[in-house]
């Protein structure tokens, strides 16, 4: 799928139960399953790998947006549909997929903005919890639910939620998995904004396409650091955060950088 020059969306028709767009470096991967509250069945985790490992290898795209068609984000799990699946690698991704949730398969090298609506339910949170920015519109309600049906959050919560809350704050939800709304979630540092209803989409587009402004190699470097210090603790991270450097400082990009900031104009990066 070509970029298309006059920043008009480039809708691709090829997945079941999603959307998937391009808009100038942006692209747009809709939730697409409203009649079933967007909920997650064996065949919507699948497309969404494709759909996230696509916009990973695609060298012309630099920040992908996922929000959801109707008026619910998800209701998490399609349990009837996937109880049977469950023990059948269904969330099984190998070194060349992405996981959307993060607990295996590929790491994402490119920044996910996430925009979140109605109702947002377990898979929802986690899928939330594993993005690098979230817009929460103002009737969201959350739930981290797995408890209430026999089973435990294992798509990243009982760490991420903890991580993100701290564990005073994030069991009381957890462990009894009573819902809660979108000012709690801010409070919770489970979301970066709560805007009005039904402006979640905007603002969540406004900011990648604010990324997608930013050198590409520069983004690319810090969320890799940032994923390091998470996922092996700030030490680790910090003794290899020179390592990102030699590149970024030999880049077409950083010399962009300079001359727009002496030239004092805005900086048109190519990623190289």
């Amino acid at each position: 799928m070509s970029i298309d020059n006059n920043n008009q969306p480039q809708r691709s028709s090829e997945y079941s139960r999603l959307t998937y767009e391009i808009q100038g470096y942006v692209c747009l991967i809709g939730l697409n399953r409203a009649d079933k509250r967007n909920a997650f069945d064996s065949h919507m985790i699948q497309q969404l790998s494709e759909a996230l490992t696509r916009y990973d290898n695609d060298s012309e795209l630099r920040c992908a947006l996922i929000f959801a068609h109707g008026d619910h984000f998800t209701a998490g799990l399609d349990l009837m549909e996937l109880q049977d699946k469950l023990d059948k690698g269904v969330f099984a991704f190998d070194k060349t997929q992405i996981d959307p949730w993060g607990i295996s398969g590929k790491l994402r090298a490119k920044p996910v903005v996430v925009a979140v609506q109605g109702t947002c339910f377990t898979a929802g949170i986690e899928l939330m919890l594993n993005s690098d920015v979230v817009i929460a519109s103002e009737d969201c309600n959350f739930a981290q639910m797995e408890v209430q049906r026999g089973i435990m959050p294992f798509g990243g919560a009982t760490v991420r939620f903890v991580a993100a809350a701290g564990w005073q704050k994030a069991m009381p939800y957890l462990l009894t998995g009573k819902p809660f709304d979108a000012a709690t979630a801010d409070r919770l540092n489970l979301v970066s904004e709560v805007v009005a209803t039904g402006e979640q989409f905007n603002r969540a587009l406004e900011l990648a396409q604010e990324i997608s402004q930013a050198a590409p190699l520069a983004v690319q470097a810090l969320l890799s650091s940032a994923q390091d210090a998470s996922r092996n603790g700030a030490a680790a991270a910090l003794a290899n955060i020179h390592g990102f450097l030699p590149p970024l400082f030999h880049s077409e990009d950083a010399k962009e950088g300079v001359m727009a900031m002496v030239e004092r104009r805005q900086a048109e990066f190519k990623g190289k």
